[in-house]
């Protein structure tokens, strides 16, 4: 999740909520951008085990954030089965992606 430099304290607090991942700054120098900090997960028995089984108890509202999240859990079952490894596998990946916002 990214959220604007003045919003930042909301992704401390989802932290402090899930008690994983890490906030970060991150710089942009596109024009017309912020920069912004992010808050991710990167341990895979975190992300399944508290991420993904929290929203799947609480689902996201919005139709389009349902859809992502259906895409990532998708997503997340490929690489824990290692389709990544392969290069159909990665592609089919990437095409899943496209289709997230």
């Amino acid at each position: 999740m990214k959220l604007i430099e003045k919003d930042k304290e909301i992704l401390y607090r989802l932290k402090d909520f899930f008690g994983c991942g890490s906030v970060y700054f991150q710089k942009d120098s596109r024009p017309n951008h912020q920069n912004c900090y992010r808050y991710e997960v990167y341990n895979r028995d975190e992300l399944d085990k508290i991420i993904i089984s929290f929203f799947k108890k609480y689902p996201p509202i919005f139709h389009s954030k349902k859809n992502d999240f259906r895409i990532f859990c998708k997503m997340f079952e490929m690489i824990k089965n290692k389709d990544h490894l392969t290069a159909i596998g990665l592609k089919k990946l990437f095409a899943l992606k496209k289709h997230m916002h």
